[in-house]
Formats: C-alpha cells, sequence, structure tokens
C-alpha cells in the first residue's frame, strides 16, 4: 500500500490529506501541527470553536492525546455502527484541536486505509469530513476531487466504508448522544 506512505510523507510535512473512512471522504493532518489545523479549517471555512475529532487505528495512539473518563476505556468500534467519544482531553492537545469544548472528540477507525495511515504515522490524525461547513460531504471521488483537488496535498485512493454520513457522538462519561447517525 505504497499510498499510506504517500499520505504519512504529506503529514509529516505539514501536509492536508483526503481519506476515506468508514461513512465520508475526511480531510486530515496532525493534530500537533498548529499551522496545518489552522489550514484544515480554513480550507472548509469551518469555525475554530466547533472543534475536531481524532481518530486512531488503536488506544494506545490515544496516549497523550486523550485521558480516560474514571478509568473508563472507549470501547471496542463497531465497523456497522462508528461512534466517536468525547473524552477528557490530554496534554498535547491544541485548543484549536478542542475548539470551545472541554472535551476531546476521538474514534478508533475500523476503516482499514485510515487505521494504516494513523499507523504509518504513529499517531492519531484529525479527521473532519470533506466538505464546505455546512455542506454535504463527499462519499465518492469525483465529488471529493472536484472539491478538494486543488488544496490538499494528497488524496488517498480507496472507498468509504459501508456506513453512509457521519459517526454518532457520545459522551464517554455519561453515555449520552450528542449527534445521533
Amino acid at each position: 500500500m505504497m499510498f499510506v506512505y504517500r499520505a504519512a510523507e504529506a503529514l509529516l510535512s505539514g501536509g492536508i490529506i483526503a481519506y476515506p473512512t468508514e461513512g465520508v471522504f475526511g480531510l486530515g493532518c496532525l493534530p500537533n501541527d498548529v499551522a496545518a489545523v489552522q489550514r484544515l479549517l480554513h480550507l472548509k471555512q469551518r469555525d475554530a470553536a466547533k472543534g475536531l475529532i481524532l481518530i486512531t487505528a488503536n488506544p494506545a495512539q490515544l496516549g497523550g492525546w486523550a485521558s480516560l473518563v474514571d478509568g473508563r476505556s472507549v470501547p471496542a468500534p463497531d465497523p456497522m455502527h462508528p461512534v466517536t467519544w468525547i473524552v477528557l482531553p490530554g496534554p498535547y492537545v491544541h485548543p484549536l484541536v478542542r475548539g470551545e469544548h472541554s472535551g476531546l472528540a476521538v474514534r478508533i477507525t475500523t476503516h482499514p486505509i485510515a487505521a494504516a495511515i494513523c499507523d504509518a504515522v504513529d499517531s492519531p490524525i484529525v479527521s473532519t469530513s470533506a466538505n464546505l461547513s455546512g455542506k454535504p460531504a463527499a462519499r465518492n471521488r469525483f465529488v471529493l476531487r472536484r472539491q478538494f483537488a486543488q488544496h490538499v496535498d494528497y488524496i488517498v485512493p480507496g472507498d468509504c466504508g459501508p456506513v453512509s454520513g457521519a459517526s454518532e457522538i457520545r459522551d464517554l462519561a455519561s453515555g449520552n448522544v450528542l449527534r445521533p447517525r
């Protein structure tokens, strides 16, 4: 999967990538690269107060990024029902990633390409839907390329997973659904 290494190279060089996830194409960068996060927010025309999601291949990659609530761990992911969990932010989290929220949104991805990218950079990556703020997210490569080919550093080949739309968001401490599927 040479394209995973190209995506990792783009990320490690401060770039933004577009890549498939469980339900929609995502735009991402490394969460510790403040300039890339700012560029991503500008590209999406997204209000920084809304915050961003981090995806990871496994819970170990969240070390320093997320503090688990009352010793609770993020539940194992379900490929047919992806859930993004709100957890306490760890010391690595820049305010631009969290936005105006006291919590941090994280998801253990079940998409093999997205997980391979996280593994290649040995880090969570920012994951926000590939769309301009308020517009529908891209679910196919044609729409993705038309909207973002000129604005991202690399488009990762591949297809979105079996789910249509964005993931559900739940609070880890309470279990409350903050955004239904």
